[in-house]
């Protein structure tokens, strides 16, 4: 515990807190056939996020939760491996493995240092995971280590422009103002009372100098706009500011020789 990065401590213990919060959440998606995605539940035919040719292909999900990514992953055939941060969130998805007889490794740890060998997977997604609560300079040269040449890394989290407009205060949704610079975005320390925690936001510029430095080609970047008669749980965003701006954004990058 104290070798880890003081942010990925922080983070374990709001996670470990917040889990069982988050556990109606994923026993939802662990029972859906068709992949949903992100705030609003955007359809996986409209986003095709998980690669058409999973089946049969090494898999990693980069901060797993409750592991339903994973779940939709090995369902199609794919030989998955979940990673995640806190212990209480690997439970819900321990527990609902044994439930849905569903089984494939979960890791305790941090993603950004993944305890497999180079070029171990084909495939590596992160959904609102490492992508977002660790650090992007350290996890995704991680990513790029454990993918073989021509493997894909798909993630999908905050817009930048959301992070812009995202006020300090806990639970209000962005408005319709610039709030923080864009120039210099990267760690957000959220001054929760009782669960502090550490986010990571970049720029698209920097995003595609760093994906770029790491060895990926960019394949697409999606800015996600939800359906009119979309609903969420979150509070911090809502369905008028996310119809007009995107409030989600995913990646998609390809791992070259």
């Amino acid at each position: 515990m104290s070798e880890l990065p003081e942010y990925v401590r922080r983070n374990r213990a709001a996670w470990d807190a917040w889990a069982e919060w988050y556990a109606e959440e994923g026993e939802r998606a662990w029972t859906q056939t068709d992949p949903t995605w992100g705030l609003w539940g955007v359809p996986e035919s409209e986003l095709g996020l998980l690669a058409e040719d999973i089946a049969g292909k090494d898999a990693i999900e980069l901060g797993c939760g409750a592991g339903y990514v994973s779940a939709w992953m090995a369902r199609r055939g794919a030989h998955v491996v979940g990673i995640d941060n806190s212990e209480a969130q690997l439970a819900t998805a321990r527990r609902l493995q044994r439930q849905h007889r569903l089984d494939f490794p979960l890791i305790h740890g941090n993603a950004e240092t993944v305890p497999y060998p180079d070029a171990s997977f084909d495939f590596a997604i992160s959904e609102y995971g490492a992508c977002l609560w660790a650090d992007p300079y350290r996890w995704v040269p991680e990513a790029a280590r454990l993918l073989r040449t021509d493997g894909q890394l798909v993630f999908l989290s905050n817009s930048m422009l959301l992070t812009l407009c995202a006020p300090d205060e806990e639970n209000t949704p962005a408005g319709e103002h610039l709030l923080r610079p864009v120039f210099g975005m990267y760690r957000i320390d959220w001054p929760d009372d009782l669960h502090p925690s550490t986010e990571f936001n970049l720029s698209h510029g920097d995003w595609i100098k760093l994906l770029r430095r790491s060895g990926f080609e960019i394949e697409d970047l999606i800015e996600i706009r939800p359906e009119p008669q979309a609903t969420t749980r979150y509070p911090y965003v809502t369905l008028e500011w996310a119809r007009k701006w995107p409030g989600e954004e995913a990646w998609k990058a390809r791992r070259r020789g």
